[in-house]
């Protein structure tokens, strides 16, 4: 395994970081402690959830997989041996089942959060502690326009920064970070930071992969600039990019046949894209999937690369990415391909 540091912090995490989102509904709870293992004894320190998981959001699976890491955490007492990281739901009109559709980005919501998930996670902190999306209308979860709402609703950046700055303050938070955010909020959350000297952000979460590369377009260079770097979430673009949706299959399980709503790595552009990539891989004697999460692991802006998997197989098919150095062939490839497809799945 190979580490990195988060953000300006004296932490190393694991170049690869296990995401969970599927524990609850995919999985198990056996099934995502065993991963778990796996996980440790392939050298992964950093665990990321959220209070939403799992995914697809829904009342009665909501919080499940916290309580999944949680009971792991309290069975095999190595608390101290990982970096622990959450998220905090945002404003949204389709998660009525969160804090009676009240949920925001102000103190009642994120203090009840916190404390939620820390006893769901039975741990007294989170390492980091992320927004899960932006609370006010910007360009996210796939949507690439922005569109200005001059009367929306919103709770300002810098109460959110003072709530999350007295939790780091008691202990329940080492580190805050950022997820589907854009260049403008990065950069809004850094200058109050600095200006207020307030706790700084240290990561941003947001999707990145072979079909979507849009966090170059003007995140890549804060990341560089601020040291604030990107933790990469769908990095095979819900699966896609392993090639086993090609002509038209639809594997037994698979989270694009059981949940339409991942579809947007399925559109007759990212199709084109995802066969010419998984062709440059087997040209070259690798596997699409690793190909994809070894490109991912090059990044110089990537802090870590959050893999998620429903069986074993993919797990350590995923882990084994990390010994993957591509050579200069394969990534020229791989830019002769992202100028033919430039980023057709948001």
């Amino acid at each position: 395994m190979q580490y990195r540091k988060l953000g300006q912090t004296n932490i190393e995490v694991s170049t690869i970081c296990l995401g969970t989102m599927t524990w609850g509904q995919q999985n198990t709870e056996a099934e995502a402690h065993n991963q778990l293992d796996a996980a440790l004894a392939a050298g992964v320190n950093f665990i990321d959830t959220a209070e939403l998981y799992p995914v697809p959001p829904i009342a009665e699976t909501y919080t499940l997989t916290e309580q999944y890491l949680g009971n792991w955490i309290k069975k095999r007492g190595n608390r101290e041996d990982i970096i622990l990281a959450s998220k905090v739901a945002s404003r949204s009109d389709w998660l009525s089942h969160i804090r009676g559709d009240q949920a925001c980005l102000d103190r009642t919501n994120i203090e009840q959060a916190l404390n939620g998930s820390l006893e769901r996670l039975q741990t007294e902190y989170v390492d980091l502690y992320q927004l899960h999306w932006p609370d006010r209308n910007t360009n996210f979860f796939g949507q690439l326009g922005f569109e200005y709402q001059a009367d929306e609703i919103t709770v300002p950046i810098e109460e959110t920064l003072r709530v999350l700055a007295d939790l780091v303050t008691k202990g329940k938070i080492r580190y805050i970070g950022l997820s589907n955010e854009t260049p403008w909020g990065a950069m809004e959350f850094l200058r109050l930071s600095e200006k207020y000297n307030l706790p700084r952000v240290v990561s941003i979460q947001n999707p990145y992969n072979l079909l979507n590369r849009s966090f170059e377009i003007g995140l890549s260079e804060i990341s560089h600039r601020e040291n604030c770097g990107l933790l990469a979430y769908s990095p095979l673009g819900f699966g896609v990019l392993s090639g086993k949706y090609l002509g038209d299959q639809k594997p037994e399980k698979a989270r694009i046949t059981l949940f339409e709503r991942f579809s947007r790595y399925t559109n007759p552009q990212a199709i084109q894209a995802t066969q010419a990539y998984v062709d440059l891989a087997k040209r070259h004697g690798l596997e699409p999937d690793q190909m994809a999460l070894a490109y991912v692991n090059s990044r110089p802006f990537l802090t870590s690369t959050i893999i998620g998997a429903t069986n074993m197989d993919q797990l350590h098919s995923n882990l084994a990415s990390i010994d993957i150095e591509l050579t200069s062939e394969v990534l020229e490839g791989i830019d002769e391909i992202h100028q033919q497809h430039p980023n057709p799945a948001p």
